[in-house]
């Protein structure tokens, strides 16, 4: 099945529907979530990129991102994603949203009206390896400092959103 995003305009209404990656050639700007989900210990769960990704293959970041498929609400696609994704699902809350833009070495870039979701679970993901190579619980204090220390490591929309949700809850 071909992969549509949401076009938005800088107030997040909707301008119309384009495949995926015609909308990463182009950095049209477009709707999509971050999840951020916490254990009882206040760790983040990252994930790495499965090493198949068209772009950032290996690279850490968050623990699911995605785009909203039409009619569909932030915290549905964050669910269906977080399931797609991790193997699990858990309650969110939307936090913020903000736009952005981020460029990849292969020439696609993101830019996004992204919406922050936040949720908590305990348990171990069961990982779909097509998307996920390996996954770990950190510390955002210790998040914050590898970022510094290791960019490289990291997807480049990561380190923007990080930046902007780490605001929110330090």
């Amino acid at each position: 099945m071909e992969e549509k995003v949401i076009l938005v305009n800088e107030n997040d209404e909707q301008i119309g529907l384009m495949e995926k990656i015609e909308a990463h050639e182009k950095a049209l700007l477009h709707r999509a979530f971050s999840v951020f989900v916490y254990n009882e210990k206040g760790e983040m769960m990252l994930q790495q990129r499965a090493l198949g990704k068209y772009h950032s293959p290996g690279l850490w970041t968050n623990t699911c991102c995605s785009h909203q498929r039409e009619n569909e609400t932030n915290i549905e696609a964050g669910k269906r994603r977080l399931m797609e994704e991790m193997g699990f699902t858990t309650d969110l809350e939307e936090t913020i949203s903000f736009i952005y833009k981020a460029p990849f070495e292969n020439g696609l870039s993101e830019h996004e009206f992204d919406y922050i979701l936040v949720g908590n679970y305990n348990g171990k993901p069961a990982i779909n390896p097509d998307e996920v190579a390996d996954w770990k619980w950190m510390h955002p204090e210790l998040v914050k400092k590898d970022l510094v220390e290791h960019p490289e490591k990291y997807t480049a929309w990561f380190k923007i959103i990080f930046d902007k949700h780490y605001q929110t809850i330090s």
